[in-house]
């Protein structure tokens, strides 16, 4: 039986979302290479360079825009798991750099996994790194720290919110990580991620995100 289209409702085969919505898509413009934040030129913004993250750049497939947002929130909070691989999709042409990569999924912490009963940033890597033909290491790193949920703090305290927050387990030397997500927005936990795989030996990381919002919020 064909699908219907998830944003529009029409029919749309056998994809989730039919063609002429998905040609729709909202696209970013100019962003910084470095947080991905739209910027207006493909300049590295004032942000990053008066505190530059310990992650090396952000490549982010569409803004935090109608539909993309009812897509994500779908997957995460509707169990809408048929999702993952569209999203998943989004973002096979943004490949990682050449060299020694390894793809790590943001991780949950177990608290969370249980109550939501999967990882969407797992189910959406997992395909990813079958499709660059890379490694991937859903167990490298673990949540130790259940922390308050970014979107209910103030900017100011996300990057204090999730200081120790992670783990490695292994050595991560001379490798590149990429992070793989759903959203991101200020960036402070991937900041804080990518500083504790660096604190293991990884010589670059860099984030892969379906989408990333206008402005920290």
């Amino acid at each position: 039986m064909p699908n219907q289209c998830f944003v529009c409702g029409q029919e749309a085969g056998s994809a989730l979302v039919c063609e002429a919505c998905r040609a729709d898509l909202p696209s970013l413009a100019a962003v910084c290479p470095v947080c991905a934040i739209p910027s207006g030129e493909d300049l590295v913004c004032g942000s990053c360079q008066r505190a530059q993250p310990a992650f090396d750049a952000t490549v982010a497939a569409l803004p935090y825009a109608f539909p993309v947002d009812r897509l994500v929130q779908a997957l995460k909070y509707g169990r809408r798991l048929a999702l993952t691989r569209f999203l998943s999709g989004l973002l096979e042409p943004f490949a990682p750099p050449q060299g020694s990569v390894v793809v790590v999924p943001m991780p949950l912490h177990p608290a969370r996994l249980r109550e939501r009963g999967f990882n969407q940033a797992a189910e959406i890597a997992r395909p990813l790194a079958r499709a660059w033909g890379l490694p991937f290491k859903a167990d490298a790193v673990e949540r130790v720290r259940d922390t308050v949920p970014q979107a209910t703090l103030p900017w100011i305290e996300r990057r204090r919110n999730m200081r120790g927050a992670f783990r490695c387990h292994g050595s991560f030397a001379g490798k590149t990580v990429v992070i793989v997500d759903d959203v991101m927005t200020t960036g402070s936990t991937l900041d804080e991620l990518a500083r504790t795989l660096k604190s293991h030996g990884a010589a670059c990381v860099v984030n892969r995100v379906v989408a990333r919002t206008p402005s920290p919020a």
